[in-house]
């Protein structure tokens, strides 16, 4: 009888759905916070790698889909890759926790110069190296991040490149320093 009652338990449990909270998502989609009031709007795919301590990262621009708070009138794209290095190595969420991210972005757009207005090309990469956090509640995901790097190519005299921004602080410019932040806000699936 005692055998019985431990069987029907047993199957009783393993019938059971995993609950909402266990389910392990190793994809997500994500807008950048905000990024419709500086002149773009950016998305991302994000995949986690089977090992679940690295994942992968694509990110899309559209220059000139927002607010232009420079109102120089660009019109152009940026992409991103970048490859996250998850440090805590949590087991049950693929895409939680802090992160080393080494990254590539291309920004290329036109512009209208202040000085004489016309049509000016930005064509700049920046190598960069961020540190972040990435938190995931059921389907929800927030990410977090700042971080720094070399530039190269023709920059804008905005100095900010929809993705990064060149060193233009303390009276100083250094247009080989490029910096990144951001939030991201995504859904998992």
């Amino acid at each position: 009888m005692m055998l019985l009652c431990f069987v029907a338990i047993n199957l009783t449990h393993a019938k059971q759905p995993v609950p909402y909270l266990q389910k392990d998502y190793r994809n997500s989609l994500k807008i950048t916070f905000l990024s419709w009031i500086s002149g773009s709007t950016k998305l991302s795919y994000e995949r986690a790698f089977p090992n679940r301590h690295q994942s992968g990262e694509l990110c899309a621009s559209l220059i000139g889909a927002g607010h232009d708070k420079y109102q120089n009138n660009p019109k152009g794209y940026t992409m991103r890759y970048g490859h996250k290095f998850f440090l805590n190595g949590n087991q049950k969420k693929s895409l939680m926790g802090f992160y080393l991210r080494p990254e590539v972005v291309y920004s290329h757009y036109t512009y209208d110069r202040k000085v004489d207005g016309a049509r000016t090309l930005s064509d700049e990469t920046a190598l960069l190296g961020t540190f972040g956090y990435q938190y995931v509640h059921k389907r929800f995901l927030a990410d977090f991040w700042v971080g720094g790097g070399y530039a190269f190519g023709t920059p804008a005299e905005t100095y900010y490149h929809h993705g990064f921004e060149l060193w233009h602080y303390f009276s100083s410019e250094n247009t080989n320093i490029a910096l990144s932040f951001s939030i991201r806000l995504g859904y998992c699936f």
